[in-house]
């Protein structure tokens, strides 16, 4: 369990068993890499490291956060799950590989989801059937982004698709 002084709000597992019934019918998750921006905890990259995922890039700004991920994945063995302190934005505009998901969680108070969504394309990082996933509140909408695909709610949490 993450420490409580952490300045997180892990995803609800109710949101997060639905997000991987999606991810199963899309990819293989035994093959995929993964960027998991505004990591947090940790949990969802967590959650592709124990579904098998090839490798799993953690980011986030918090030095707390990026220590408990890389402490736990040490724990838990997943050698192929690393964590890097980072400015999301930043790290998207110097990524120097692609991943096939990139999944990103920023704090529901964040107002740069368009700009996150321009970097992600613009820095072509995502693989050629690579997807980005936004968690969201529903208070936010991202479907008028030209690369939208869908987004699903479940009770509080929104994820937006683009490809």
């Amino acid at each position: 369990m993450a420490p409580r002084n952490l300045p997180t709000r892990p995803t609800t597992d109710f949101a997060k068993e639905a997000l991987f019934n999606l991810m199963n019918n899309h990819f293989e998750l035994e093959m995929i890499s993964v960027l998991d921006l505004f990591a947090g905890t940790g949990n969802i990259g967590f959650e592709f490291a124990s579904r098998g995922a090839e490798s799993i890039t953690a980011v986030d700004n918090n030095g707390n956060c990026v220590k408990y991920i890389n402490t736990t994945a040490a724990a838990l063995k997943f050698e192929n799950m690393q964590a890097h302190r980072a400015d999301a934005i930043k790290f998207v505009e110097r990524a120097y590989r692609k991943w096939d998901v990139v999944f990103a969680d920023p704090p529901y108070e964040f107002e740069g989801h368009e700009l996150l969504v321009n970097k992600v394309f613009e820095k072509n990082i995502l693989e050629d059937e690579g997807m980005l996933v936004i968690e969201h509140s529903k208070r936010t909408s991202l479907e008028e982004h030209p690369r939208f695909r869908e987004s699903r709610n479940y009770g509080n949490v929104t994820f937006s698709f683009f490809e």
